[in-house]
Formats: structure tokens, C-alpha cells, sequence
């Protein structure tokens, strides 16, 4: 198990990591979800060992690792770029810490050509990496760091460089990867959907401190305040300011909403809700999805999808449509907010209420 407790890292002025207490275990995927700057890569080193926390201790299976080198550490990384030795045959590279090692001859073909079956990279062992695609080099520099047979595996946005269709299929792959290894894996993102593609754990970062950690999709589902649900969102998350009173929350120009049954007792007062974008649709959801008036200012056709932007009551929307919807400029709409799935926050931006179970 690697466990951070109470990690800090300064730097001159700037709090580069916030108190980040977390414990992951062994056979694990573990996402850390953030934009950019939000501490991922920071946090990382941290693991890693190759830079020291301002304050806190980090264990490795009990023991305090806390001012041990990465050298002496029993860990693998692989990183956005493609670091693989160029001159070296794609058998050479992924031999090549089995090497430093010490491995046998026999254990270095026996572990490489497994490496390369997983990673299907079989028939290309006998090229260098620059005969390859760019998905393959990065399968290379994968298999390279599940040959050292690490303990704690460290992914940092290894996936960005790549085109769409090799971005595909390569986070299709990696979860039948990393099923097969006891390792401990941390695999750092920017992308929401990546992290619901991938699955495991997730840990939302903002400047630095660790909001929210858990099984993914009960972070997505259940986020425990605003900062993580909007980390959480992609397109961004829609939310309003408005006041509960009664059984209903008052929006702008007479509509209103009606309170979750878990929140019916709660206070009445200012609050703000938040919805997935493919929670507001030109059709009705549901039997009690709550209508709207809303005015375009941009669409976004991506041909499969499509992106409507919505000012309602000056507050900017997004409503995600599927297939190719045709909507101009300042058009009025009426859009329907699916209520059974609204998020609820108090003025500090504390969940408040519960959700239903969401469709991902």
C-alpha cells in the first residue's frame, strides 16, 4: 500500500500540494483528475521520490519512504512524451531495465515476450522506435515499465500527444493491462470522460489539495462539493444561485424547481444547483422535468453530438443533444432540466442533498 499522510510541498511563496492525506492499494488503478496546474504532476514527484514533501510522510507497504530516492525505490513512470532509446530495438527497450537488473537471459526473453504479447507488440520487436506509430512507441515505454515488475507504476497524462483513434484504443486497452499486474498504478488526467473510460479510483485535484477520493463513478455521481463536481465535468457543469423557499428553489423569471425529498427540510435560503449537460434537453426527461427559457449564443456540431450554449438569466449552459441540431444564434428555446438528477450546494459549496443514480 503507498500512503501519503499530510503531504505538503512549497516551494518560495507557492503551495504547489495541500495536505493530501491518501492510502492506495496494491492492484489498483488510482486517477488523479485535475486541470492543468491542479497539482497532478506535483503530487507525482511526490510518490516518486524525486522531490521531498514540505511536511507529511509517505509510506510504502509500512515503511517510510519519505526521504528515499527515487533510485531506491521500486517504481516505474511513463510520461506524455515517448522515452525510448532510439538506437535500441523495440526487444532492447523493454529488456532494458531487466538488464540494469541483472535478470538472466532466459527471464529477460521470458518477461519481454510477455510484456509485448499484452501489449501487443510482438511483431514489432525487431524494429527501433522510430518505425513505429506513435501508439506503439507508447505501448513500448508501457511494457518497458511493466517488465520491472514495480510496485507502484506512474502514468503522467501518457495518452495526450496521441491522435483520437490511438487515444482510443489505447484506454481500451490499458484496463486489461493493468488487471493483470499487482502493481499500485496512478494514472493522471485532465479528461473526465478518461477517467470514467478507465474506472478504478479517482482523486479530484484543485490547486493542490485533494477534494474528493473514491470508486470513480460514485465521485462522479456523488461529488461532496461544487469544486469537485465541476472538476468532474466535461462539457463544464451547469449551475445556478437561487433560493430555496418551501418545497420549491426559485429561479429567474417565475420557475421554479422542486426541492429533492432529502432536502424538503433543509433551510430555506440561498443555494446553488448544478446538472450535467445531457440533463437539459428540448424534450421532457422525465414526467417532472422543469421547463425553461433559455437563448442560444453558440452551437458546436461535432456530426455524432451536438453543443447548444445557453444564457439563462445570465447564467452560461451547455445542453448536449445527440446527432446534428440546428439552432441560430439568439433563437429562443425551451429546454427542460431533468430534476431527478439535480446537485445541490450550500453557500460554501457543500453538498447538500444526495443524487439519483446518473446515467454516466
Amino acid at each position: 500500500m503507498l500512503e501519503l499522510e499530510n503531504v505538503s510541498k512549497v516551494v518560495g511563496a507557492e503551495t504547489h500540494i495541500r495536505d493530501v492525506t491518501l492510502s492506495l492499494r496494491h492492484g489498483t488503478l488510482n486517477v488523479l483528475l485535475g486541470p492543468t496546474l491542479s497539482g497532478k504532476t506535483s503530487l507525482m514527484r511526490l510518490m516518486a521520490g524525486l522531490d521531498q514533501p514540505t511536511s507529511g510522510r509517505v509510506l510504502f507497504d509500512g515503511a517510510d519512504v519519505t526521504g528515499l530516492p527515487v533510485q531506491k525505490r521500486n517504481i516505474a513512470m511513463v510520461y506524455q512524451q515517448f522515452i525510448n532509446y532510439p538506437a535500441m530495438t523495440v526487444y532492447e527497450n523493454i529488456a532494458s531495465p531487466l538488464r540494469v537488473a541483472g535478470s538472466d537471459r532466459a527471464t529477460i526473453d521470458r518477461e519481454v515476450r510477455r510484456a509485448a504479447d499484452l501489449l501487443r507488440l510482438t511483431p514489432y520487436l525487431d524494429r527501433t522506435p522510430l518505425e513505429l506509430s506513435g501508439g506503439q512507441q507508447q505501448r513500448t515505454a508501457i511494457a518497458r515499465a511493466i517488465v520491472k515488475n514495480a510496485g507502484l507504476v506512474l502514468l503522467d497524462e501518457p495518452l495526450a500527444n496521441l491522435d483520437y483513434k490511438l487515444r482510443e484504443e489505447l484506454r481500451e486497452e490499458l484496463p486489461r493491462i493493468f488487471a493483470e499486474s499487482g502493481a499500485i498504478y496512478v494514472y493522471a488526467t485532465t479528461e473526465p470522460h478518461e477517467a470514467l473510460l478507465l474506472g478504478g479510483n479517482t482523486a479530484t485535484l484543485c490547486e493542490g489539495r485533494v477534494t474528493q477520493f473514491g470508486p470513480t463513478i460514485d465521485v462522479f455521481r456523488n461529488p461532496v462539493d461544487l469544486t469537485t463536481a465541476r472538476t468532474f465535468a466535461d462539457p463544464p457543469l451547469n449551475t445556478i444561485e437561487l433560493k430555496k423557499q418551501g418545497a420549491d428553489f426559485l429561479l429567474e423569471g417565475g420557475t421554479s424547481l422542486p426541492a429533492p425529498d432529502d432536502l424538503a427540510g433543509a433551510p430555506d435560503g440561498p443555494y446553488t444547483i448544478g446538472f450535467q449537460p445531457h440533463h437539459l434537453s428540448l424534450e421532457r426527461q422525465a414526467p417532472d422535468s422543469a421547463p425553461v427559457r433559455a437563448r442560444v449564443t453558440v452551437t458546436e456540431i461535432t456530426g455524432s453530438e451536438s453543443f447548444v450554449h445557453l444564457d439563462f438569466a445570465g447564467a452560461r449552459w451547455v445542453m448536449l443533444s445527440l446527432g446534428i441540431l440546428h439552432l441560430e444564434p439568439d433563437d429562443e428555446v425551451e429546454a427542460f432540466i431533468d430534476t431527478r438528477h439535480l446537485m445541490v450546494f450550500d453557500a460554501g459549496g457543500a453538498a447538500v442533498t444526495s443524487q439519483a443514480p446518473m446515467a454516466v
